[in-house]
């Protein structure tokens, strides 16, 4: 694993030891970041489940003011510590090693991207958290996007509160969806 673009370009990154965590292909992050380069210089991003920290590095080295980890497995954990360490990271994030719920919880300042990954058969989950972002307006700043990284062959919802389902891309076993809040359509006085 390494990083794909940035400052920290092409620096290797570590996994969680075994297979109880399943980190972003290069591949993917990759394809991911192409897709939302625009959005990551100066953003609040949140990396939740993070595992290994990779894609919430990934956007520390393009240019994301802040990145929150949330992550509770004591190896992943100890992965993004070693992470940060390696590459020097000591500003412009937080860890939560309490998890998600903990971390949404707490945050007072809204992000412009999330991304989550949990693992893949916790339906649960991807459920909880993205239900937690569409009805709680304070998590997210109006032009926010949402990616949630899941199995190929499941479908997630077209909604999740204010959340809506704008696209979704399959790359091999895995997936993107992306969803975001709407924009109300702008109404004209057809009689000025």
């Amino acid at each position: 694993m390494r990083v794909i673009a940035g400052t920290f370009r092409s620096r290797l990154l570590q996994a969680p030891p075994g297979t109880a965590t399943r980190p972003t292909s290069d591949r993917l992050r990759e394809t991911l970041f192409n897709i939302i380069a625009t959005r990551i210089p100066g953003a609040r991003f949140a990396d939740l489940y993070a595992g290994s920290g990779a894609v919430g590095i990934e956007a520390l080295s393009r240019g994301a003011t802040h990145v929150a980890f949330a992550e509770k497995s004591r190896p992943a954990l100890e992965s993004i510590r070693a992470n940060l360490r390696a590459l020097a990271i000591t500003a412009a994030f937080t860890l939560d090693p309490a998890g998600t719920a903990t971390l949404l919880q707490g945050t007072t300042t809204p992000f412009d991207v999330v991304f989550l990954d949990p693992p893949y058969d916790e339906a649960l989950e991807y459920t909880r958290t993205l239900t937690t972002l569409g009805d709680d307006p304070k998590l997210l700043q109006p032009d926010a996007l949402v990616i949630a990284e899941h199995s190929s062959k499941v479908n997630l919802a077209q909604a999740y509160g204010v959340l809506h389902h704008t696209r979704t891309l399959r790359q091999g076993d895995a997936a993107l969806s992306f969803f975001a809040v709407p924009t109300p359509p702008v109404h004209t006085d057809q009689n000025l």
